[in-house]
């Protein structure tokens, strides 16, 4: 910045003002004691008066640091320097005059101080440096010299040498500190441009998770609905096994998904838990349904047990946990050839939760590797990734997953026996939290006669919704855009909009603020239901007031209480009841 030594010294002069004012205090009683006169009290008076003036001329730069001082003002500073100097180190000229030998050595450290203060605090700008420096090197060496010839003792001519060796030291520590601080502003510019360069990094990322998760969000969407719409018809049990297997790797692999986006809000230490009912023994029968068919290819046994004092169910983050046991089996089938993987969950009273122990018998890890394991991008061995795939972000993203959860995640390990990984998360009981009123089972639910609106313009996720919503009994229409959805608005009256994001001609956002703006649906209940899941995009929907926010791939379960919220909230939406 142009001209910032004299913003900087204005400040710094205004923040020391008391203190050079009771420093002007401690000399003038200092000098009226050493030879007792009105002049300390006459210099003081001055020293206030300059001070006052010092404020005046400075001020202006102190309240505008980024206006680049005139020629005048920098003019009226210098003297303003030169001048305050002047004053205060008169009163040294007075005490070697008149203090005898203990006042010229008063008068001599006196001026050597206010030297050493201004080269500290002025050499942000050098004519103000040489504005204060000149009056006190005056004094400095004036008074010695001048004394000497007065008196024709020569030899008190040494006193002059010596303070002429303290200001040649003094020049150089000035050198010193001035390169020093451009030093540390040259360091600061370029911190600065590396956190410039970071944030459009950062924001080229969000950019692209965006694009990535929304990509993959959509034929999942596909996939997961077709499962779960499987899952529902009458399978034979072997087809149902399969689909179940189904099922669960599309709700692993989403929450891996999940993994990628929240690991930047990990991070930044914005990740938000969820608070819900988890069945510990249903969980784990999901996570061997998995895993049990993938050990046994590898020729390996994959042991589940539950003691029975882990409650039957508890309250926590179901999907944290499941994405943390996931990484862990994942890593104990992975580096483990021979033997089998164990998964004990049991009950730890010291931490008021669960305990789940994921053993193997694998290769183990070497002792100096095992502090580094947390790590991101951490491997084992260089060659690991080569020999067994991975990224290295698994066990980093478990561990912090645990400890969000106020847990922790740990692991023992002796090479060539295996290893075991243990985490620890507290749970809440049943009963200890109350579950949502506002969360109906898909079974307590009936939609039959409900008029809903369907924006999407893929046309797979369409028929995916009409797949779900129509055997219930729903009046479906469909748009492909919002400004047909729009369109629908003026001229009918819908109980319930299914709303996308993304979307050719007009977006969901726009089109959701126009069919607000029409009477027909200016209190239809809008469900925001897209593949846009990042914070950014939530908030988005929020600043519309949206009913509710889904994520594809489409949770049955969610969206027919959303659902049934909006027709419940209607004042001609049906009465709840069974589904045949």
């Amino acid at each position: 910045m142009p001209d910032s030594g004299y913003a900087i010294v204005a400040e710094v002069r205004h923040r020391e003002l008391k203190t050079r004012l009771g420093l002007g205090a401690f000399i003038g009683v200092t000098a009226f004691v050493v030879a007792p006169s009105i002049w300390p009290i006459v210099w003081y008076s001055a020293v206030l008066l300059g001070q006052v003036l010092d404020e005046i001329v400075f001020s202006p730069l102190r309240r505008n640091p980024r206006v680049p001082p005139s020629a005048a003002r920098k003019i009226m500073c210098c003297l303003s320097a030169a001048l305050n100097v002047a004053i205060y180190s008169s009163i040294s000229a007075y005490c070697w005059l008149y203090g005898g030998e203990v006042g010229r050595v008063f008068a001599t450290v006196q001026v050597a101080g206010g030297l050493l203060h201004v080269s500290l605090h002025m050499h942000h700008q050098r004519a103000l440096l040489l504005s204060a420096a000149i009056p006190h090197g005056l004094y400095f060496l004036g008074l010695p010299i001048l004394w000497a010839a007065w008196n024709g003792v020569w030899y008190e001519m040494l006193v002059a040498v010596g303070c002429a060796l303290y200001l040649g030291h003094l020049v150089v520590a000035v050198r010193q500190n001035s390169a020093t601080t451009m030093a540390l502003r040259e360091a600061n510019r370029k911190a600065d441009e590396e956190r410039a360069r970071a944030q459009v990094a950062n924001a080229a990322k969000s950019d692209f998770l965006a694009t990535i998760s929304h990509e993959i969000r959509t034929p999942m969407n596909a996939v997961i609905s077709a499962a779960n719409l499987l899952k529902a018809s009458e399978l034979q049990p072997a087809q149902r096994d399969h689909v179940a297997m189904l099922v669960d790797a599309g709700d692993v692999l989403m929450g891996l998904l999940n993994d990628v986006l929240d690991f930047s809000k990990i991070e930044a230490g914005k990740m938000e838990l969820e608070h819900a009912e988890m069945d510990v023994r249903e969980r784990m029968v999901a996570l061997s349904r998995l895993w049990e068919a993938r050990a046994s290819a590898s020729g390996l046994k994959l042991v589940m047990a539950v003691d029975d004092a882990v409650p039957e169910r508890v309250w926590t983050d179901p999907l944290r946990v499941q994405q943390i046991l996931f990484n862990l089996i994942s890593n104990a089938v992975k580096f483990t050839e021979a033997g089998q993987v164990t998964v004990h969950a049991g009950w730890c009273e010291r931490l008021g939760g669960l305990r789940i122990e994921v053993t193997d018998t694998g290769c183990g890890i070497p002792e100096d590797r095992l502090p580094h394991i947390f790590e991101s991008f951490e491997q084992v061995e260089a060659g690991t990734t080569r020999r067994y795939g991975g990224t290295g972000l698994g066990l980093a993203i478990s561990r912090r997953l645990a400890r969000l959860m106020g847990g922790d995640l740990t692991v023992v390990s002796t090479p060539g026996e295996g290893s075991c990984f243990v985490l620890e998360v507290p749970v809440a009981l049943e009963g200890q939290a109350a579950a949502d009123p506002d969360v109906v089972e898909p079974e307590a639910i009936t939609l039959a006669g409900m008029s809903i609106l369907v924006v999407d313009d893929h046309e797979v996720n369409r028929r995916i919704l009409s797949l779900l919503l129509e055997p219930h009994g729903c009046d479906l229409t469909l748009a492909e855009n919002g400004a047909e959805a729009v369109e629908l608005g003026a001229t009918r009256r819908f109980d319930a909009i299914l709303m996308d994001m993304q979307m050719p001609v007009m977006d969901g956002l726009e089109a959701s603020r126009r069919l607000r703006e029409q009477g027909a649906n200016r209190d239809t209940p809008v469900i925001a239901l897209t593949a846009n899941a990042m914070d950014t995009h939530r908030a988005a929907w929020d600043g519309i007031g949206v009913a509710d926010f889904l994520t594809k791939p489409i949770d049955p379960v969610r969206l027919f209480n959303s659902l049934a919220q909006a027709c419940a909230s209607r004042s001609t939406a049906p009465t709840l009841a069974e589904v045949a």
